[in-house]
């Protein structure tokens, strides 16, 4: 979604967006309706390199086929570097874009791993989201983190 400027980035099946990934997961478990691997698995060549936006985009309309809407998503950000809060306005802004959800119902953040571990040695990072669903013409509710 955001690129961050001298950061080497992720390796991965698809472009390595985490914060794409851990998203699109809150939103199928929170519907019920499984996992990233499920419908995009790394077995499949068509999905080498692919682009982890249009992923999440096609997980958004997965969950509003069986008539949930996002009420509000919280992503943490768990790395030593790049620091996230410079640029979370920004993931933020891409994020709502991509989940047609306004920017005041997402929230993403960074922590650290106090240089503990494979994330405080700086070998990776971590993203946990929770998403909150709402069943369409129902106050049934849905949570996952």
């Amino acid at each position: 979604g955001v690129r961050i400027p001298d950061q080497p980035g992720l390796r991965g099946h698809s472009d390595g967006d985490a914060i794409a990934h851990a998203v699109t997961d809150a939103l199928l478990g929170a519907a019920a309706l499984g996992d990233i691997g499920r419908y995009f698995p790394p077995s499949e060549a068509r999905w080498k390199d692919a682009d982890s936006m249009e992923l999440l985009a096609r997980a958004v309309e997965l969950i509003g086929e069986s008539n949930f809407r996002i009420c509000n998503l919280d992503v943490t950000v768990i790395t030593e570097q790049p620091k996230i809060a410079p640029n979370a306005q920004e993931m933020i802004a891409r994020l709502s874009e991509v989940l047609g959800t306004a920017p005041d119902a997402i929230s993403v953040k960074g922590k650290t791993n106090e240089g503990m571990g494979w994330i405080g040695s700086g070998e990776g990072m971590a993203v946990h989201a929770v998403a909150l669903l709402e069943r369409e013409g129902g106050d049934d509710a849905r949570r996952v983190s």
